[in-house]
């Protein structure tokens, strides 16, 4: 059975869409976790407070402590938070019973692995992470991460999409409808559980493969990876790229205070909370720290080199769009309101800002810089992550001195392909007409019903979701978007793919979520 079917309209785009958006409910959590864990593990540090004696103070260090504990347990247990938030997110109603049924399935399918460990005898007693065992929710079980997690997500979708509506016998009633998925789901968690126990161990080896794989390819490697990934972002499809090196063994495995921990995230954030690491893993240089280079610096070249290119009489309304979307940038590492300023009407700059990007991640592997982070490669993470872990954990200090030759690397190529070219920047477009059969002045003043016309009216709508910065919507018909509409509501840009349509709106993009679901009669 497949994942998505012909609900989506038959588009591949909009199935992908769905898919790469159920992964945004877990990430949401971990800026949070990782601040707790970022302070908490900094200040409580022995390094640091034998470095710092204002910080040698018991209240104090108790709540660094505490902070530390609160942010390492969402680390630790990201297989149950995409197990749920994969189920929830691809379901399309009920959503509570599907995020409840995947957290039954998930704790029933790594009994069901304790349980062969115990009767085939090959239940670890000491060493667990040699034979790639660990301990998930007090359960000793294969060490599956979070790529168990989201097979039961998919599961459990699958379930829920099939027997959420059941109706069964009389005297059986009562379990019917929502109330049968928790127990097919947990009842099927039990083969699943047996089909890991068999395959995994064999597949993990392929990862493992593969992860070297990666690390043979060398530098080139990075910068192809570093490329890849922002080709991806336009689509909103770089979530599924990057994930399974950040979460999962592709992207390297460490032991660590004798737990193994497979991914480039998940192995950051566990020696982040262990004061005995020296220096950090080399996976975060290859496959997380080059995003500081181009977010904080590289992109705001390409925003000064917007401005000064843009007609005169345009300039203080273009300067103030980019002066907040650089700022977005450089403090949040949210690039989408720059990118899409710049991908529609100029597509060789985004493949050239793509190429930078690429070689921003290799030369970051190239210097060992391992600032990691949560989210993205802005200066919150990089004072928390960065500054604060001190540079000999680091190398952070390289950032800046690569970033400030990158702004004006992106600040040069920029302004010269644009006026080469006639680039169509903004303030350097040609105003337009407007729509002559719409009343523009009339409706910007209900911004949910400006957005909701252009997306072809109520009754073309299926579904409205977002993401960090883009309104995700599945259409009936593609050809009623109409892009101006959305462009006079404010919008940054617009993808359509199919009947899935992505509109660009920035970080403020779930009040405006909230307010067209609200005008659907959906909130």
């Amino acid at each position: 059975m497949s994942i998505f079917t012909k609900e989506t309209g038959g588009s591949l785009f909009a199935a992908a869409q769905r898919f790469g958006k159920s992964f945004m409910l877990p990430i949401a959590v971990l800026p949070a976790a990782g601040i707790l864990l970022g302070i908490g593990g900094a200040l409580s540090n022995p390094n640091t407070v034998q470095a710092y004696p204002i910080l040698n103070v018991a209240w104090l260090q108790d709540v660094f402590a505490i902070m530390a504990s609160a942010g390492n347990i969402v680390f630790a247990n990201l297989a149950l938070l995409f197990a749920i938030g994969i189920a929830v997110g691809l379901a399309r109603s009920d959503k509570g019973t599907a995020g409840l049924a995947s957290a039954l399935a998930f704790l029933v399918m790594n009994a069901t692995i304790n349980a062969m460990l115990k009767i085939t005898g090959t239940l670890a007693k000491d060493g667990l992470a040699s034979v790639g065992q660990g301990m998930t929710l007090g359960i000793q079980t294969l060490e599956t991460g979070v790529f168990g997690g989201v097979v039961v997500g998919i599961m459990t979708y699958i379930l829920h999409k099939r027997y959420n509506k059941i109706e069964l016998p009389p005297f059986l009633a009562f379990f019917g409808g929502s109330r049968f998925v928790p127990i097919i789901a947990s009842f099927s968690a039990i083969f699943l559980g047996l089909i890991m126990f068999v395959l995994w161990p064999h597949f993990q080896k392929i990862i493992f493969g593969l992860g070297g794989l990666v690390d043979s390819t060398g530098y080139i490697g990075t910068l192809i990876y570093g490329f890849v990934l922002r080709m991806l972002g336009p689509f909103g499809l770089h979530h599924i790229f990057y994930l399974p090196f950040w979460t999962t063994a592709l992207g390297g495995t460490a032991v660590i205070d004798g737990q193994l921990v497979e991914g480039t995230q998940r192995i950051f954030f566990a020696q982040l909370a262990d004061p005995n690491t020296e220096h950090y893993y080399i996976g975060i240089s290859r496959f997380m720290s080059g995003r500081f280079i181009t977010m904080m610096f590289g992109l705001l070249g390409a925003c000064l080199a917007m401005y000064h290119t843009a007609r005169p009489e345009n300039r203080k309304v273009v300067g103030g769009l980019l002066l907040s979307a650089g700022l977005t940038s450089f403090m949040t590492g949210i690039t989408e309101p720059i990118e899409f300023s710049f991908l529609f009407v100029a597509p060789a700059l985004y493949v050239l800002h793509a190429f930078f990007d690429g070689c921003a991640f290799m030369i970051a592997h190239i210097l060992q810089i391992t600032v990691g982070q949560t989210f993205s490669g802005g200066c919150i993470d990089l004072i928390l992550f960065g500054i604060l872990q001190g540079d000999a954990k680091t190398n952070w200090l390289y950032i800046p001195m690569v970033g400030i030759p990158w702004f004006f690397l992106y600040y040069f190529s920029f302004k010269y392909l644009i006026l080469k070219f006639d680039f169509k920047t903004p303030g350097r477009e040609v105003e337009e007409e407007a729509e002559p059969e719409t009343d523009l002045a009339e409706m910007k003043s209900d911004r949910a019903f400006l957005i909701i016309e252009g997306l072809g009216g109520a009754e073309n709508i299926q579904e409205v979701d977002c993401c960090a910065t883009r309104l995700r919507v599945t259409v009936k018909d593609g050809d009623k978007v109409r892009e101006r509409l959305l462009k006079e509501s404010g919008s940054r840009g617009v993808l359509r793919k199919g009947t899935g349509v992505q509109v660009i709106y920035g970080p403020g993009v779930t009040v405006i979520k909230n307010e067209v679901e609200e005008k659907l009669g959906l909130s």
